[in-house]
C-alpha cells in the first residue's frame, strides 16, 4: 500500500534538476529539499530517478520505506511513501502500512508546513 499526498506549489524550479534518464518527470527538487528539511538525522538517500518519476529509499527506526517525488508540470506534486514487509510479515498481516505511520507522518507535517504549499484534496 501507497500512501499519497497531492499539492500545489511553483516553489521548485525544476529546470535545474538533474534528467530523468528513464522519463521525462520532475521530482528530484522536491526529494531533495525533502532531505534538508528532514535534518541529518534521517537516513533519507539521494534521489533516483525512476519511470514514476524519482524516489529516494528511507531508513526510520529499523524499517525500510520509499519515498516518492513525481510533478508533470512542476507545478502539481504527488509525494508517495510505500513501506517494506518481509514475505512473512505479509503473509501474516504484521507491519500494515497506515496513515498513522510514525516515518509518513513526520514527512506529511513537514509538506502540510509549508506554507508556499497549497494541498490538494
Amino acid at each position: 500500500m501507497n500512501l499519497i499526498i497531492e499539492f500545489e506549489t511553483t516553489k521548485f524550479d525544476v529546470s535545474k534538476e538533474d534528467e530523468n534518464t528513464v522519463n521525462p518527470i520532475f521530482g528530484q527538487s522536491l526529494l531533495l529539499w525533502l532531505k534538508q528539511r528532514a535534518g541529518a538525522g534521517i537516513d533519507l538517500s539521494e534521489p533516483d530517478d525512476e519511470d514514476w518519476g524519482w524516489c529516494s529509499d528511507l531508513n526510520w527506526k529499523s524499517r525500510s520505506y520509499l519515498l516518492g517525488a513525481a510533478s508533470d508540470d512542476g507545478k502539481t506534486w504527488i509525494s508517495q511513501m510505500q513501506k517494506h514487509r518481509s514475505m512473512k510479515e505479509k503473509i501474516l498481516g504484521k507491519e500494515k502500512f497506515s496513515e498513522d505511520d510514525e516515518a509518513w507522518q513526520f514527512f506529511l507535517d513537514i509538506i502540510r508546513s509549508e506554507d508556499s504549499f497549497l494541498i490538494v484534496d
